[in-house]
């Protein structure tokens, strides 16, 4: 008893065939000759059949085996099979169901010309001068003898069988002439062909992905052939192959998980590919990934479903177990700020992680850098201080993914006073267009680029990055505006525990010392100082500009109003409330009631109007220190202590 008779002959057939059978679906498989037998191997649950079939014959096959349904998987051009095996189905009563190519589509069939048979095909040949690679079979070889100068003209690619070649022979085609290969024929070989022969025309059916076509148009349109297609000869319905996998499942309880491939696909172009994931994307039905990611990779026989977003992509692979296996196309390598991370978590532990080679392997061996001592990041789509990196750190590899992205990066550089920084820029990698380049920040102010782009800042003359508190007050700029004490900045930043991190307000900045040093502790994160007085915000962009804290922005303005439509602060330094204190932790705790706060107060009204704000607050962490710096000066052979003021060190969260 056979479950299912596939009539195979084709792909998709013997794909459906392995597919049952290792199920442990009884299977019965007709296949037309003994060559297209070899195309699977029998076991427990496949049965193969290999002869042409009469309608009768068929008929009695299904009267014996009594299958639950047959699959038509033959080619779309066995037209006369096709209405023998449905006729056979409804004589007996047996459910029918045909399996479809899909058909290839690509920019040459735009150009092609159409004909309705190979009569037509010839007929439209016998107008022009050319040599004609002919991909239709020995079958329609003889339509073609009508066409003057056939001999010299046509080059028949047939099977290479001992009565095919003798048939051809027959017909006047013999020697270069005769071409006899079995396929599949890659784009590459299809193209050394046309030229071999110097073809200025192809003549092909749409056979569809499975049967070639894509590449066959695809090589036509790289040597600039015509191509002439006979037009499908039926207009059928049916299921793909994976709908009719899907089906299959249903109908007989199938319990299925796809075998799931995360591919890392490195730079983009087919040839930074691994063997390795060359072999995925060969065994994979469906292909997941961004457009331009599984564009570069796709093959004629994928499903292709454009989507990045992990939770849509796990989603769809659950929703349609039909897939066998499933490749998830990514950029790059999975380990290097890819979606793969994501991606694992929601598939689970049994999906296979391929490598691929990471744009920093690829781009710092173009420029000839090493990348083991490099400050490695990404500026793509993601908040990033490349300037505190740069400013600290001798290379700086980091992608960045904007067309400006390079030349935004070398005016804050050159803004800065480091245009002397070189910038390695990287476009395109290992694409036709590859561009790769040095130069100093100060010369691409004005660059325009590609946004597929990745750099590297050289910094001869990088600092070490401070590992305390405590900038001497002499290294600001200061003016006359009021300025916080190194003593008194290295104690309440200690206090305030910054990390680099950190969303950090500097309320009431003066000249910015605070929040200078804040900016430089929290690299990574930023800093809003807040000041009133224009002549002391202009002091601020001076310090910044000095100190190269690009992630410092000044606002100006008065506490509490100014706060308002700042981003959620885990920070706060309160060094002047001018008598609104109350009213500003109110707007620091309503935006996050777990702020951290130090407060600095020098006159005990200020010091009693903290403590009535503590606790009114109710703040569970509190703690006054009251520090009273001097100063040594010296006067002639004598050095006196000479004090400072007093200051109230208030630190206080909930």
């Amino acid at each position: 008893m056979y479950n299912v008779i596939v009539f195979a002959g084709t792909t998709e057939g013997y794909d459906l065939c392995r597919f049952l059978s290792k199920n442990k679906i009884p299977v019965f498989a007709c296949v037309a000759t003994e060559y297209g037998s070899r195309s699977v191997e029998e076991n427990s649950c496949l049965k193969v059949h290999a002869a042409r079939l009469s309608g009768e014959e068929m008929e009695a096959l299904f009267q014996e085996l009594h299958p639950e349904m047959v699959l038509d998987a033959t080619h779309p051009y066995a037209s006369e099979v096709t209405k023998n095996i449905r006729k056979a189905c409804e004589n007996t009563g047996t459910v029918y169901q045909r399996v479809l190519r899909e058909e290839g589509r690509c920019r040459e069939q735009e150009t092609a010309v159409y004909v309705d048979s190979p009569e037509a095909a010839a007929e439209y040949l016998k107008n022009t001068e050319g040599n004609i690679l002919l991909t239709t079979g020995s079958k329609e070889l003889g339509k073609f003898t009508a066409l003057p100068g056939y001999r010299e003209r046509i080059f028949a690619r047939v099977l290479s069988l001992p009565s095919v070649m003798t048939a051809c022979a027959s017909l006047g085609l013999e020697g270069k002439h005769l071409i006899g290969m079995q396929g599949p024929f890659s784009r590459e070989l299809n193209a050394a062909m046309l030229r071999q022969y110097d073809c200025r025309y192809l003549v092909t059916k749409d056979s569809g992905k499975a049967g070639g076509f894509l590449e066959k148009a695809e090589a036509a349109m790289e040597c600039n052939v015509q191509m002439v297609i006979i037009g499908r000869p039926l207009k059928e319905e049916g299921l793909s192959l994976a709908e009719c996998k899907k089906m299959l499942s249903d109908r007989f309880a199938v319990e299925r998980k796809p075998q799931v491939t995360l591919l890392g696909i490195g730079m983009g172009s087919r040839e930074t590919l691994t063997v390795q994931g060359q072999k995925a994307l060969e065994r994979a039905e469906l292909l997941i990934g961004a457009k331009r990611i599984a564009d570069s990779v796709k093959l004629p026989h994928h499903q292709v479903i454009y989507e990045y977003r992990s939770d849509v992509i796990a989603d769809y692979i659950a929703a349609h177990p039909e897939y066998e296996h499933v490749v998830v196309a990514l950029s790059g390598d999975v380990g290097f700020y890819s979606g793969a991370r994501k991606l694992l978590s929601l598939l689970g532990e049994d999906t296979e992680v391929i490598c691929g080679i990471s744009s920093v392997v690829y781009f710092m061996a173009k420029a000839g850098l090493s990348w083991d001592d490099a400050k490695i990041v990404s500026a793509h789509g993601r908040s990033c201080n490349l300037i505190s990196l740069i400013r600290c750190h001798k290379k700086v590899f980091a992608i960045l993914g904007t067309s400006d992205g390079t030349s935004q990066l070398a005016r804050k550089l050159t803004d800065y006073g480091m245009g002397e920084v070189v910038l390695h820029v990287g476009e395109n990698l290992s694409y036709e267009n590859e561009k790769v380049f040095a130069a100093p920040a100060k010369e691409l102010t004005k660059y325009q680029g590609d946004p597929l782009s990745v750099v590297c800042a050289y910094n001869e003359n990088a600092l070490p990055r401070p590992e305390t508190h405590g900038i001497p007050d002499e290294e600001f700029i200061r003016g006359k505006a009021p300025m916080t004490k190194e003593e008194v900045r290295t104690v309440s930043l200690s206090k305030l525990k910054l990390t680099e991190d950190s969303v950090c307000y500097d309320v009431g900045a003066g000249t910015g010392s605070v929040s200078v040093e804040m900016a430089l502790r929290a690299h990574q994160g930023m800093v809003y100082a807040i000041e009133k007085k224009e002549e002391a915000a202009g002091l601020l962009l001076q310090n910044k500009k000095k100190f190269a804290a690009d992630n410092l922005e000044i606002i100006l303005g008065t506490a509490p109003e100014a706060l308002e439509n700042l981003p959620v602060p885990t920070h706060a330094f309160i060094g002047g409330s001018s008598g609104n204190l109350h009213e500003i932790l109110q707007v620091l705790l309503d935006k996050n009631e777990h702020v951290r706060i130090v407060i600095n107060c020098i006159t005990l009204e200020t010091i009693s109007e903290a403590l009535c704000a503590i606790r009114k607050f109710d703040f569970r962490e509190t703690e006054v220190v009251q520090l009273a710096a001097s100063r040594a000066k010296e006067i002639g052979r004598y050095h006196l202590m000479m004090g400072e003021n007093p200051i109230y060190i208030i630190t206080c969260q909930k």
